[in-house]
């Protein structure tokens, strides 16, 4: 091909067939610009788009691997060498476009699979091709200048590295940010279409006892195995992805809820049968599924999660391998909704300082003088109105809410212990807290570590959080103890703490809960464990305290069963801090704590 001086204003080495390819000569007065495209397997061209003519350099040829030059002399004719899959995207970069930049040009950069012997041919390599065009009085191209690159080991590269942004490393599936765009897609497009699809989540069953038994290696072989036998019973068209640790999604296209349960069978058959080789042994599996429609109940992807993993939630009840469709819930949905409320509530008084404290007394059961007063949790609303813990609490504590809470809870009690000297007080704190060596810091800091404060301060766990974790709340009782606070257990006798357990924990008062005091006066078999109660907290040295007490007659069977303290609306109904301050209730018998 003859030299063209326009694309690299250099004449082609002479002397040799392969002149393009030799060496330069460290001597030469003119750099080798052909010898260096080739080296680097890049060439040149200029390509006149009116008359379709492009006019490549002298390497081109060697570059491209073609067999002849006038197969690429054209741009119709390089353009029957790009793969079939690929044909419009030189279109679309080049010949498609309209502009009215005709000074600088117009850029572009493309990848292609190009096929120097045709589409026929096996052969193939990956070209970049990138310049710039100048179009014409009509806007579109009339000339273009580019340099093409073959750069096969940088795209299988680009495609591993890519594979694996997108792909789970254990599975080989698409990972969660892929399945994500994956399920979002076809919502859109289900929606555009009317057409319903489906999501699943699939849960591999019991995969926490092969990871206690065998070891979590052994669990991933079984998580990858379950992954590509799902796989295999997907139809084309189909999206598996890796959800979390032992769950996939199943995105399935143009599907109804009655082919969705069709698919779950098939999915839970081919895991049941297939026999798991792993590094141990030959394991099987099994799994559940929970499904739910889309758009038809779900219209997001947050929303379709959400409903199948409430699905899988039922499915996963049942004893074995099992599916479950997505059943809308009048009554769920409004629990849902009032959840967020709730949140949205908890999380602004939180910000505007509008939690508030009441208290209400433990008396001495002989004297019913109090003893001290237990700081009881309301929220103010905006409107002045006031909402008692208990209709926030335990969804706060759902929604990990708790922690926030109890360390407002606590600026508030260390505020009033300062402001009143000889006041005792007691506070609930989460089961969560029980763990956060945080609120401990914060405790130590707000009191400065003053026995003047923390001597009068009574920190109440529940008997159920403290039976979670018996070694982590021993622990916790003993830093509370070593910085002068006493502390109770809250609602004994509701939960399952063995009297082991609770010697262990060597707490100073065990408040009785009270479901065993309301039918006291009644119920005979409740007489017996207040008995038994007060000899083994005696045995132990520890006080005891009954609640719920609403009458006389029952306080007085309390004290005669040896109760230390009673708490109850016989003994006053809680108070807030202000009506506290302004009363002239007695602050506690025992200024100098409880003990």
């Amino acid at each position: 091909m003859p030299q063209n001086p326009s694309i690299t204003g250099i004449e082609p080495l002479v002397g040799s067939e392969d002149a393009a390819l030799q060496e330069p000569a460290l001597e030469s007065e003119a750099l080798d610009l052909i010898g260096i495209l080739s080296s680097i397997e890049e060439t040149a061209y200029i390509w006149d788009v009116t008359s379709d003519h492009i006019e490549w350099e002298s390497n081109a040829v060697q570059v491209l691997r073609v067999g002849d030059a006038k197969d690429i002399s054209s741009g119709q004719g390089f353009q029957g060498l790009i793969a079939a899959e690929h044909i419009g995207r030189r279109l679309e970069a080049i010949s498609n476009r309209l502009s009215e930049e005709t000074e600088r040009g117009v850029p572009y950069r493309i990848q292609y699979r190009f096929q120097p012997g045709g589409r026929r041919s096996s052969v193939s390599i990956w070209l970049e091709d990138h310049g710039r065009f100048w179009p014409g009085t009509d806007g579109r191209p009339r000339l273009a200048r580019g340099v093409v690159r073959v750069i096969n080991d940088q795209y299988f590269e680009d495609q591993r590295l890519l594979y694996h942004s997108d792909h789970d490393e254990l599975t080989g599936q698409l990972n969660r940010i892929r399945l994500t765009e994956a399920l979002g897609a076809v919502i859109a497009r289900s929606m555009r279409n009317e057409h319903s699809s489906c999501f699943m989540i699939v849960s591999i069953n019991n995969l926490s006892v092969i990871n206690e038994t065998f070891g979590f290696d052994v669990g991933d072989e079984v998580i990858a195995a379950v992954g590509r036998v799902i796989k295999e019973k997907l139809r084309a068209g189909d999206t598996l992805g890796r959800y979390s640790s032992n769950k996939f999604g199943i995105v399935l296209s143009d599907c109804g809820a009655g082919a969705m349960r069709i698919a779950a069978d098939r999915f839970m058959k081919g895991v049941r049968g297939a026999s798991i080789r792993t590094t141990a042994c030959q394991l099987t599996a099994t799994v559940s599924i929970g499904g739910v429609v889309v758009p038809d109940q779900a219209s997001t992807v947050h929303h379709a999660m959400s409903c199948a993993l409430q699905a899988l939630d039922r499915a996963r009840s049942k004893r074995f391998d099992c599916f479950m469709a997505y059943e809308p819930s009048p009554t769920r949905e409004t629990i849902r909704q009032r959840s967020i409320s709730i949140a949205d509530e908890v999380i602004s008084a939180l910000d505007e300082d509008r939690m508030r404290l009441v208290l209400q007394p433990i008396v001495d059961a002989k004297t019913h003088v109090p003893v001290l007063y237990e700081c009881l949790l309301r929220m103010e609303k905006p409107d002045g109105s006031i909402v008692s813990a208990g209709e926030f609490i335990p969804i706060a504590e759902q929604l990990g809410l708790a922690r926030l809470i109890d360390r407002r809870t606590l600026e508030l009690a260390v505020g009033l212990l300062r402001k009143h000297p000889k006041l005792v007080i007691s506070l609930n704190v989460s089961g969560l807290t029980s763990a956060d060596k945080e609120w401990l810091a914060a405790l130590a800091d707000l009191t400065q570590r003053d026995r003047l404060l923390t001597e009068r301060l009574v920190i109440e766990i529940t008997e159920t959080a403290a039976i979670q974790d018996i070694d982590q709340s021993a622990h916790f009782v003993d830093s509370l103890k070593e910085m002068g606070c006493e502390v109770a257990i809250d609602d004994f006798g509701a939960g399952y703490t063995s009297f082991k357990n609770l010697k262990r924990l060597a707490v100073d008062l065990v408040k009785i809960d009270g479901a065993f005091v309301k039918n006291l006066l009644v119920d005979s078999s409740d007489q017996v464990f207040i008995t038994t109660m007060v000899d083994i907290a005696g045995s132990f040295k520890m006080k005891t305290v009954a609640e719920w007490v609403g009458d006389v007659e029952t306080a007085k069977m309390l004290a005669d069963a040896g109760i230390d303290y009673l708490q109850g609306y016989l003994y006053g109904m809680p108070i807030s801090a202000e009506e506290f301050e302004q009363s002239n209730l007695p602050v506690s018998l025992l200024p100098g704590g409880m003990a």
